[in-house]
């Protein structure tokens, strides 16, 4: 298993600014948000399509908190592999990558929006589902 995941260059001050606009607590939960985000899209990402590593680094005890296990696991059903799978690190990284500009995306136009209001719009989009 992985220890270390990091962020793709560009993505090293997205990470900082959506921390700061957001204001949801350090960087590694913005970090795990969008993992998260990413996951629910329910869209497999493309390995070859992989950007740099030369981001934000995170061990995955502080990104993931007291369940990696869990996160984990939900990727490797997502994707049908084993949670050992040697792809797996690499599939996290993809998806907060991903997270992380979609996230910014959706804020984009939306400047008075805070962390709590984006997170509650998202919850009410699943509930709707």
């Amino acid at each position: 298993m992985f220890s270390n995941i990091k962020t793709s260059k560009a993505n090293k001050e997205l990470v900082t600014q959506l921390t700061s606009r957001l204001n949801l607590g350090p960087e590694n939960i913005i970090a795990r948000l969008a993992f998260s985000y990413s996951l629910a899209q329910e869209r497999k990402l493309d390995l070859r399509q992989m950007s740099d590593s030369q981001g934000k680094e995170y061990n995955v005890k502080v990104l993931f908190g007291n369940y990696p296990e869990v996160y984990l696991s939900m990727l490797a059903l997502h994707y049908q592999i084993n949670i050992h799978h040697v792809d797996l690190g690499k599939y996290a990284k993809m998806h907060i990558d991903d997270g992380l500009e979609l996230i910014d995306k959706a804020l984009k136009n939306r400047t008075n929006v805070t962390g709590n209001d984006f997170l509650i719009n998202e919850i009410e989009k699943g509930l709707q589902l």
